[in-house]
C-alpha cells in the first residue's frame, strides 16, 4: 500500500517538474531538459530526478548548471502543488539512456555490417539433412 503512494507521488512529481520546466521557467538555459522519470525512496525524503538535455555540449552544460541553481526554487514548488507535508530533496542525475541506446544500435550495425561482408553463411551437413 505505501509503495502505491510512492510511486503516483513519483508520477506527480515528474509531470509537476515538466511543466514546471517547459512552462514556468524564466532560465533560458533549461529549456532543452526534458524530466524523464523520478525515483522517490520509500520514506519519501530524497527524489532523485533523471533528466536528459538535448543540444551541443555548452547548451548541455549550461542547462545543468541552470537546472542545480534551479533547485530551491523547484522543491518548494513541489510542496506547494502537490501538497506534501515535507518536500523531498532533489537530485539530480543525467540520464544517459538515449546515448546508451544509440551506442548499442551502432555495434548492432556493426556486426550485421560484417556478416553482409562475410556472405552467406555456409550449411552444415547436419543442417542440410534435417
Amino acid at each position: 500500500m505505501a509503495r502505491l503512494r510512492v510511486e503516483k507521488v513519483q508520477e506527480a512529481i515528474k509531470n509537476e517538474l515538466s511543466k514546471m520546466i517547459l512552462f514556468d521557467a524564466k532560465d533560458p538555459r533549461i529549456k532543452c531538459v526534458t524530466v524523464t522519470g523520478v525515483e522517490l525512496t520509500d520514506d519519501m525524503s530524497y527524489a532523485t530526478i533523471f533528466v536528459s538535455m538535448y543540444g551541443k555540449e555548452e547548451e548541455q552544460e549550461a542547462a545543468w548548471k541552470g537546472l542545480n541553481k534551479a533547485l530551491g526554487y523547484m522543491r518548494s514548488e513541489i510542496a506547494k502543488r502537490i501538497r506534501l507535508r515535507f518536500a523531498p530533496q532533489l537530485i539530480l542525475k543525467k540520464d544517459t539512456s538515449m546515448e546508451y541506446s544509440a551506442h548499442i544500435e551502432t555495434i548492432l550495425n556493426k556486426i550485421k555490417a560484417e556478416d553482409a561482408a562475410r556472405g552467406p553463411k555456409e550449411v552444415n551437413a547436419d543442417e542440410q539433412e534435417a
